[in-house]
């Protein structure tokens, strides 16, 4: 890189959740440059070592509005700002994102695909990542019952359309959901 003593600061405003034309603004650099540099560094990052998730570990899925910003759409009419979806609820315009997390923190977020998401789909993206001793914690959908199966994970479900949040007094998926949260309200900053 040219300028390395910008690296700290760009990684700051990143994670900030600025813009790249902000951060560019602000680091008086191409927006090009911020653009690749942000590549270079999720790559970097998504091929740091990574411990699997041991102990009670939940998992879950969020959907995104798929974002062609940018680029040519061949697959759908193109949509206007703040327009719906055509297809209502879970459809194959939203990506699944996999999301499994354990109670000491750690945690793993892999795209998986689009529409409902598969078991094989799952052992894919975040299957590597789960200890042979773990417990996994999910909502009661079928492709996680067959996905702990494929393991040999123990696997304990909760039931949340029956109201219950907390199974046994230690069995729920509250973490993985509030990091949902907290992962769409990050992604929103960068607006697609």
């Amino acid at each position: 890189s040219r300028y390395p003593e910008k690296w700290i600061k760009y990684i700051e405003l990143m994670v900030e959740g600025y813009t790249l034309p902000k951060i560019a603004e602000r680091l008086k650099i191409h927006i090009s440059t911020a653009f690749y540099w942000r590549h270079k560094i999720l790559n970097a990052l998504g091929s740091l070592g990574f411990n699997q998730l041991q102990g009670i570990v939940e998992s879950d899925e969020t959907f995104f509005r798929e974002s062609m910003k940018g680029r040519e759409i061949t697959h759908r009419k193109a949509k206007k700002r703040g327009e719906k979806d055509k297809k209502r609820g879970i459809s194959n315009l939203k990506i699944a994102v996999v999301v499994a997390q354990d109670r000491n923190g750690n945690m793993i977020a892999r795209k998986a695909g689009t529409g409902r998401v598969k078991a094989e789909e799952i052992d894919t993206v975040i299957g590597e990542y789960i200890h042979p001793s773990a417990l996994l914690c999910t909502d009661t959908a079928t492709n996680y019952k067959k996905f702990a199966k494929l393991k040999g994970l123990q696997h304990e479900t909760v039931n949340e359309s029956q109201k219950q949040r907390v199974k046994k007094g230690i069995y729920h998926i509250q973490h993985v959901n509030n990091s949902h949260n907290r992962l769409k309200g990050w992604m929103e900053r960068f607006q697609g």
